[in-house]
C-alpha cells in the first residue's frame, strides 16, 4: 500500500498545537485593508482554533 500524502495546501494554512488541536487564520486579512476598521483588521490578525465539527476533515487532510 502506498504512503499517505499530506495535503499540500492544507499544510501551509493549518498548524497543530501542542495538545493536538488546529490552529488556523481568519480569512479577509490579506487585501482592501483601507476600506476596513482597525478594530475589524486587529481581530482578523489573531489565529482562533477550528470548528470541532471540522476536525476530522482536517485531520485527514493532515496525514503524514
Amino acid at each position: 500500500m502506498p504512503k499517505l500524502k499530506t495535503n499540500t495546501g492544507s499544510k501551509k494554512r493549518f498548524t497543530l498545537t501542542g495538545s493536538g488541536k488546529i490552529k488556523r487564520k481568519h480569512a479577509y486579512h490579506s487585501h482592501i485593508l483601507t476600506k476596513k476598521t482597525k478594530k475589524q483588521k486587529r481581530n482578523l490578525a489573531h489565529v482562533s482554533l477550528i470548528d470541532k465539527a471540522d476536525v476530522g476533515r482536517v485531520k485527514a487532510l493532515l496525514v503524514k
